[in-house]
């Protein structure tokens, strides 16, 4: 291996031992310590804890054996090497960090805290549930990552009410997943929420070169012909961050008041300046 290689690879561990061990800081210092079970194989080895006596983050590291043999037949061992590393850390973690006891007695601060942590996971797949969802995508790949991890994540953390017999648990619990949910979503896909435009101008040329020159933004001239006026027409279509659009909007203003605009959100953008279209989807 290169010199560079090394390097990326030295990188991208420090990066996942960073997401493991606040992912587990999560867990023993805000969720466990107020018997909050958020879902996934966390969730469910905070519930056999309390059952059986044993520890949360060994129970992380059994429970997650038959999954990562699902991982291995799904998606090879380059795969799993990473996402059994993870796994390791975050038991290790877990066990260590426990003696150190709840940061927080409130419930609604350690569920929102350990919400937030939680979607760290999204820097690097930490097993569990995560190679479920994953699977899922596959069959699945029109719904989102963080509905999917809604949907299990409810599921288990309904069951928390029966082993700790409190309501309260049970919609604490909900709360760190909603927040996780969301948040999720927002770092797989929100990042690169934009703004499209269409617009149809009888000035298009000195419209696109204002945008090219001052938004330092790519344009594309769409041919189109006007049903009524059977007249040729360049339409502009350009993409930009929602920050851009009003500087989108105030050229049009003031090139073409009369210009027909259509502004609408794009929630995943690919291409230069936004996604590679060939980097793989969680």
């Amino acid at each position: 291996m290169s010199k560079r290689g090394i390097k990326k690879k030295l990188k991208n561990y420090s990066m996942i031992t960073l997401a493991a061990i606040v992912y587990a800081a999560g867990v023993s210092l805000f969720l466990d310590p107020n018997n909050l079970a958020p879902g996934g194989v966390t969730g469910i080895a905070i519930l056999i804890g309390r059952l059986s006596g044993l520890g949360t983050g060994i129970l992380i590291l059994l429970l997650n054996v038959p999954l990562l043999l699902l991982g291995i037949w799904k998606f090879g061992w380059k795969f799993i090497f990473s996402t059994f590393y993870a796994i390791f850390v975050i038991s290790a973690a877990t066990d260590m960090l426990a003696p150190v006891g709840a940061v927080t007695k409130e419930p609604i601060l350690a569920a929102a805290a350990a919400g937030l942590g939680i979607v760290f996971r999204a820097g690097a797949t930490t097993g569990g549930m995560d190679i479920v969802i994953k699977v899922l995508r596959i069959k699945y790949p029109h719904i989102r990552t963080g509905s999917l991890f809604l949907i299990t994540d409810v599921m288990i953390a309904s069951m928390s009410g029966l082993v700790f017999g409190n309501v309260d648990v049970v919609l604490y619990a909900l709360i760190a997943i909603f927040i996780m949910s969301y948040v999720l979503d927002l770092v797989l896909y929100g990042g690169d929420e934009a703004k499209l435009f269409y617009i149809v101008s009888d000035r298009p040329e000195k419209i696109a070169e204002r945008i090219l020159g001052e938004i330092d933004l790519g344009v594309t001239y769409l041919e189109g012909k006007g049903a009524y006026s059977s007249q040729n027409k360049k339409v502009i279509m350009c993409v930009t961050r929602k920050q851009q659009a009003p500087g989108i909007e105030g050229i049009v203003r003031e090139e073409d008041p009369g210009a027909f605009m259509i502004i609408s959100g794009a929630s995943e953008i690919y291409g230069e300046g936004y996604k590679n279209i060939f980097a793989e989807k969680m």
